[in-house]
């Protein structure tokens, strides 16, 4: 159980929340489900974390430990997680997790969600019933799944976000080396959160895959969203996994459009009265993590190193970390000297019209009117080629850039959910 604050950001308030577990407590009352917590906090939040929890309907709080040598204040850069998220857990170097001695009996808890942490997981295991079962959302503190091993036989879901650094060491780049170390815990499930891009759920038992749409709109809130899709999938599984996890995607997604806990449950509980048929008709948006290399991303924007450009490479930043290949003519093809020889200006023409061909989007970043930035526009649009303009200094609110674009707006994360849509399209017509 940690503290989340959320850095001052223009025209937004800061946020103080109780985070860590607090997330999925808040995501299991809206989805009204039974819970209870047991979690490590410093002695400073125990009271509060009872007292808060007991409003969201949790049964029972158990501490199991005391975190010492840091106040567990979680500082957030980037609550969209348009990229990085800029995490900064204060005095991480000094903080130490320490075990009661001995451990509260946890025997009447038969389904249990483990979020790993700076702790000795397998002790966990001697305070449960045999026949409990386990499911391990994996984010953060885990390099390598033989800290599981003491489960193996135990264990009915494993979860893990593309943003999780075991991910990134054993799945970036193919899944079938996360999927085996994965297979030799025996778990019912495997669920892959992809981000804007949905998720896919392996059912480890038959080999089947599920993939679970992403519903995109403007994002409030990505922290904590992960947790509350994987309590209440695992919360409702007894329905079956592949309904829970749609159900799960709808709580999450209720929980990434606002803050507000009433907000959230109303949302939630609308949207479980959808039948999953329903649900599963109305779609989204599927773009799985190792589909997206296979579509480049022509970057249009003054790439120059002589330009003031940092909203421009915050826009690379975030295509790149959510694994899109992005071809930027400038560093593919290189820089004009200036001034620049026509023989030069007119190979440097043929390169970038080359490239933009093999290209199968463009992504706009117009800054100071770049004329060559709106060339390449307008070109892409006559090939028929979707066109992301992202104008964040609204410098090319132009009929044509604005008509012509697939997405058009000043706001990077409503300029990333369009990438996502029209290359998830491209992806659902080539199939």
């Amino acid at each position: 159980m940690v503290v989340d604050y959320t850095l001052a950001q223009h025209g937004a308030m800061c946020k103080l929340r109780l985070g860590g577990v607090g997330h999925a407590a808040r995501g299991l009352w809206a989805a009204e489900l039974d819970y209870s917590v047991a979690a490590f906090c410093p002695q400073y939040l125990v009271d509060e974390a009872k007292r808060y929890l007991a409003e969201f309907g949790c049964k029972e709080f158990i501490w199991l430990g005391d975190v010492v040598g840091a106040p567990n204040v979680i500082l957030i850069g980037d609550v969209a997680e348009v990229s990085q998220q800029g995490y900064e857990d204060l005095m991480r170097d000094t903080k130490v997790v320490k075990f009661h001695d001995p451990l509260p009996q946890l025997d009447a808890y038969q389904k249990v969600v483990v979020f790993p942490g700076r702790f000795d997981i397998s002790k966990l295991a001697s305070a449960f019933a045999e026949e409990a079962r386990f499911s391990f959302d994996i984010a953060y503190d885990v390099e390598d799944l033989s800290s599981l091993e003491t489960f193996r036989g135990r264990v009915e879901a494993v979860i893990i976000s593309t943003s999780s650094s075991l991910f990134m060491r054993l799945g970036k780049r193919d899944i079938d080396e996360l999927l085996d170390a994965i297979k030799g815990l025996s778990p019912d499930v495997f669920l892959l959160k992809e981000n804007r891009g949905g998720s896919r759920l392996f059912d480890i038992r038959n080999g089947g895959v599920d993939e679970i749409p992403a519903t995109l709109s403007h994002t409030v809130n990505s922290v904590g969203v992960g947790d509350v899709y994987s309590s209440v999938m695992v919360g409702l599984s007894h329905i079956g996994w592949t309904e829970a996890a749609w159900r799960g995607s709808q709580a999450a997604t209720a929980y990434s459009q606002s803050t507000f806990p009433d907000d959230i449950k109303r949302d939630v509980q609308r949207g479980f009265r959808l039948s999953v048929g329903v649900l599963q008709a109305l779609g989204g948006t599927v773009l799985p993590w190792h589909d997206r290399q296979s579509y480049s991303i022509y970057l249009a924007g003054p790439d120059f190193s002589y330009v003031e450009k940092q909203e421009l490479d915050r826009a690379v930043d975030s295509l790149t970390y959510h694994n899109f290949k992005v071809r930027r003519p400038i560093l593919e093809n290189g820089e004009l000297k200036r001034p620049a020889s026509e023989a030069d200006l007119r190979r440097t023409y043929q390169m970038d019209c080359q490239l933009l061909k093999e290209c199968d989007v463009v992504f706009s970043v117009p800054l100071d009117r770049d004329p060559g930035t709106l060339v390449e526009i307008g070109m892409a649009i006559e090939m028929g080629k979707p066109v992301i303009t992202y104008d964040p200094r609204r410098e090319n609110e132009n009929t044509m850039v604005v008509a012509g674009s697939s997405m058009y707006s000043a706001d990077l994360d409503a300029c990333l959910n369009g990438t996502f849509n029209v290359i998830a399209e491209l992806r659902a017509e080539s199939r």
